[in-house]
């Protein structure tokens, strides 16, 4: 195999993505349970669940970067991104647990403790997930390969998603026999159990074979000077933040909807149980569409697509559970198609950086698109939060017929609009599947020089 990656065993494939369901057990838990969670079972008010969410997902997302300039920067026998998927495994499981435990103190203290545990699983999420994302652009320079890795990425993320959203809420009731809190603790004690055995599998079979020049000097203030010239990197850090401002707000409604709009907590299960197959079979049809048109293109319609089967669901009534559902499968399907798309596209603007500037700096690129990630979770669940108070939700009680409208147009009208945006952002990205080709055929030159200088 060449230094500079070429194609990457099925077992590294399986390997690297089941690093991915780790962590999307806690991910996908933040999204579709924790509002629910905190106002429901915690006791939190939405409002303050909701600055909670924003201002430690603002945090969190500012530290993206600054880890990402720190993984760029660790010097380890074991690589520069790998070693942190070791280091963090067990952390990260037992703050997960901690997060989803309801303590028997004040309503003050409780407060306290949220932000306390909710800010140390947002930050060392961010130290696993940085480097392991980073790990996309160094396994392998094959365009091809590279969105084959996040494919099977995609597939093994959303089967956590699929456990999570389908049996996660079944599971608290069985586990806590009446006890939502002690459901909930155990709940996430088997997860994250899962979780730091699946985080050390996958650093045990990844590699790292693409290098940055060793001539390159090590610059905070240029690496990010970098940033602010790539175009194409530009256009895909707004496209996620608002793709994620989107996903935040639907996932975070649905379950309050099926428990007050539908009138049928159950349901909720079974609307991701068919949403999520329908996401996994997008996602293993990403990479055949990917080969025959941009991936630029299939991210676009597929974000299109997912915005306007989101807005469908105003017009279906909540008892309609059959094509409530159906939209689900449709929106889902087209949102699988762009899953891995998004995370190859982020390991091309790092080779556009390096192919425009020499420079190449994996870490500090991704990172800086997943803060646009992380900023848009945060304002996605603020703001559904905020609006949850604005339409006068009241947990655990007979919501009023302006609730429910609210609640209808959050998941609807409010999380399609926003995928819209992200599509438009995505028109101005400029890599096209020519330019992807030439770029890497260049950028593969230039380390055969560096990397086996007596060839020349």
């Amino acid at each position: 195999m060449s230094a500079s990656g070429g194609k990457i065993s099925v077992k590294e494939k399986v390997g690297y993505a089941l690093g991915d369901m780790a962590a999307n057990f806690f991910f996908q838990a933040m999204l579709a349970l924790q509002l629910s969670f905190y106002t429901d079972t915690f006791g939190l008010s939405p409002s303050q669940a909701g600055t909670m969410f924003l201002i430690v997902g603002l945090i969190a997302a500012v530290c993206n970067p600054v880890m990402g300039l720190i993984a760029d920067r660790t010097h380890h026998r074991y690589g520069h991104f790998r070693p942190w998927l070791l280091w963090t495994a067990l952390p990260f499981g037992v703050i997960g647990v901690l997060t989803f435990t309801t303590p028997d103190w004040s309503l003050a203290a409780k407060l306290i403790y949220a932000w306390v545990t909710y800010t140390l699983l947002r930050l060392i999420y961010t130290v696993n997930n940085v480097p392991y994302i980073a790990l996309t652009g160094v396994m392998t320079d094959d365009q091809e390969e590279r969105t084959s890795v996040a494919s099977y990425r995609q597939i093994f993320a959303n089967a956590a998603g699929f456990i999570i959203q389908s049996f996660a809420i079944p599971m608290v009731f069985v586990l806590g026999g009446g006890n939502n809190a002690r459901g909930y603790l155990l709940t996430m004690a088997i997860f994250s159990t899962i979780s730091v055995t699946l985080f050390l599998f996958c650093f045990s079979v990844t590699k790292e074979r693409i290098q940055p020049d060793p001539r390159q000097k090590s610059s905070v203030v240029q690496d990010l000077g970098d940033l602010a010239g790539n175009g194409p990197w530009i256009a895909l850090f707004l496209a996620t933040l608002f793709y994620f401002v989107a996903l935040s707000i639907r996932s975070s409604v649905m379950l309050p909807y099926f428990k007050y709009c539908a009138g049928n907590q159950i349901l909720f299960s079974w609307f991701n149980g068919f949403g999520l197959l329908a996401l996994i079979t997008g996602v293993a049809f990403s990479h055949m569409l990917t080969l025959r048109f941009s991936k630029r293109n299939v991210f676009f319609w597929s974000v299109v697509l997912t915005g306007l089967f989101s807005m469908s669901l105003l017009w279906i009534p909540t008892s309609a559970t059959a094509l409530i559902i159906l939209s689900e499968v449709l929106r889902q399907l087209s949102s699988g198609c762009s899953g891995p798309v998004l995370w190859a596209m982020m390991a091309d603007v790092a080779d556009f950086g390096e192919w425009k500037t020499g420079r190449r700096a994996t870490a500090t690129v991704t990172s800086a698109v997943v803060f646009a990630l992380w900023v848009g979770l945060a304002l996605g669940g603020a703001m559904t939060g905020w609006m949850f108070s604005f339409f006068g939700y009241q947990p655990n009680l007979a919501q009023t017929a302006h609730t429910l409208l609210g609640i209808r147009l959050i998941s609807s009208l409010c999380a399609g609009l926003v995928y819209l945006a992200a599509s438009v952002c995505l028109l101005f990205y400029g890599i096209d599947r020519k330019q992807n080709m030439e770029i890497s055929r260049d950028l593969r030159e230039r380390r055969k020089y560096y990397m086996h200088p007596n060839q020349s």
